[in-house]
């Protein structure tokens, strides 16, 4: 293990909740839960404010709307989220070539290796300029921890939260280690934990004290070993600079059963859509097509093919996802499915198209006219009204979905730059009313930020 604290680790506050509140003025300060909003949804994310009434990531949306009724529940922007993210781990490389990215949200930053820190003042100085660099760049806040190995920097940074930074200094590990719950060491779950908890181990230190021998006895050879020294405070895990993608796949939970063959049919060829596009967008292709299904009763399936070489057509992916489900008995009903594509590969091959059954490479497929028959009696996607995402309208300008049901849809007319908007509502097939993209959170030039102020003018005359 080193000798300075030139391992950093960021972790985005509340990162969607803030996100949002950074993008409404309205809710800064408030309770934001954001998560799926249907009878099955789970939270992804609560803002500080939403989790002091005890809603946390992975509860089910039920059980938060119970806790805090009051709290504003929006659906995710994921584009959003991965642009913001996308500017954070920009700021993260200019430190080092040797960043570790864990999620949106949280990375591992090697310092030394980039010649940004090599003793505790200046690895001090770089995690107090990335919290300045991160909070001008997005509005957001991160918490910096700042040690001597992965493990420290992790624990340092969930003491600095929310927006603060803590470093360990070397040789104080072992005194820091000792009264935290084992739960706080990398691979210590909640199975694990439970099985220590039953030999009477509860803390760090206890760990320590009861000696590898019986920590091996415990918990096998490999995991027994792994903790001891982890208890000593010896971590040599490395930061990565990059974790190798396996596979691209999107899924979606139903908060009704579908029980109906064809419009299962029509969301898998739906999911296989999506699933490429996010394929192309990371530049990838792949081999092996998967078909997730998760019918009523909770048992889950999965069936796979896999093709002659790398996809990413569409067409390839649509037919290997519809022939896959001709082998899952979907009669009781469905509450989840999922495509994904594995297998990857930087690169395609031209003639895979005709991996598609029945495809003639000349053809374009009609998809969109079949789904919309297919969904015909519902409504159209480019209606859907989500909670919290961006609209504009002709006369009032740029705003966000505060709610909608019973044909109607409510407004609030704000931008990041501006005061608290007015609320209004509208019929959810008004023609003046469409979809938006979202807006910077931090203005970056004289257009946009007359964008943002002709929002705002438009939110105070409707005042």
């Amino acid at each position: 293990m080193r000798s300075a604290p030139t391992i950093l680790h960021l972790d985005m506050d509340a990162f969607f909740a803030s996100v949002e509140q950074a993008s409404k003025p309205s809710l800064r300060g408030k309770a934001v839960v954001v998560g799926g909003l249907g009878p099955r949804g789970v939270v992804a994310t609560a803002s500080y404010e939403a989790r002091v009434f005890g809603v946390h990531s992975a509860m089910p949306m039920a059980q938060a709307r119970r806790l805090a009724p009051n709290a504003a529940y929006l659906v995710p922007r994921f584009a959003l989220y991965r642009s913001i993210s996308d500017q954070v781990m920009g700021l993260l490389r200019s430190l080092s070539p040797l960043v570790e990215p864990l999620s949106l949200d949280e990375a591992f930053v090697d310092l030394e290796a980039g010649g940004t820190a090599w003793d505790e003042r200046s690895a001090r100085l770089a995690g107090a300029k990335l919290r300045a660099d991160i909070r001008a760049a997005t509005a957001l806040t991160g918490s910096v921890g700042l040690a001597a190995s992965k493990m420290l920097a992790k624990i340092a940074s969930e003491r600095a939260k929310p927006d603060g930074l803590v470093l360990i200094e070397p040789g104080t590990e072992r005194a820091l280690l000792g009264p935290l719950s084992v739960r706080t060491l990398p691979g210590v779950g909640p199975a694990t934990g439970d099985h220590l908890r039953r030999a009477g181990i509860h803390t760090v230190e206890e760990l320590a004290e009861a000696g590898e021998d019986e920590l091996v006895r415990l918990l096998g050879k490999a995991h027994g070993h792994g903790l001891f020294a982890m208890a000593l405070a010896r971590d040599e895990r490395p930061v990565v600079a990059e974790r190798e993608t396996k596979s691209v796949s999107v899924e979606d939970t139903y908060d009704v059963d579908i029980h109906d063959r064809v419009r299962v049919a029509t969301e898998v060829r739906r999911l296989a859509e999506r699933c490429v596009r996010r394929l192309r967008g990371a530049g990838l292709s792949g081999r092996t097509i998967v078909l997730k299904v998760r019918r009523y009763d909770f048992s889950t399936l999965t069936r796979s093919e896999t093709l002659r070489g790398p996809t990413d057509d569409p067409a390839v992916v649509r037919e290997a996802a519809a022939r896959l489900l001709e082998s899952v008995d979907t009669t009781g009903g469905v509450r989840l499915l999922g495509v994904g594509v594995s297998g990857l590969a930087d690169y395609t091959q031209e003639d895979l198209f005709a991996q598609a059954a029945g495809v003639d490479e000349e053809v374009s497929v009609p998809e969109e006219p079949e789904v919309s028959s297919a969904t015909a009696s519902r409504t159209p996607p480019e209606r859907r009204w989500p909670a919290g995402h961006d609209v504009r309208h002709t006369a009032h300008g740029h705003g966000w979905v505060q709610g909608s049901g019973l044909g109607r849809v409510t407004v609030r007319f704000e931008t990041p730059g501006s005061a608290p908007g007015r609320v209004r509502t509208f019929r959810t097939d008004d023609p003046a009313l469409e979809p938006a993209d979202p807006l910077p959170l931090v203005s970056r030039g004289p257009g946009e930020e007359g964008d943002a102020r002709a929002g705002g003018g438009a939110v105070a005359e409707s005042r």
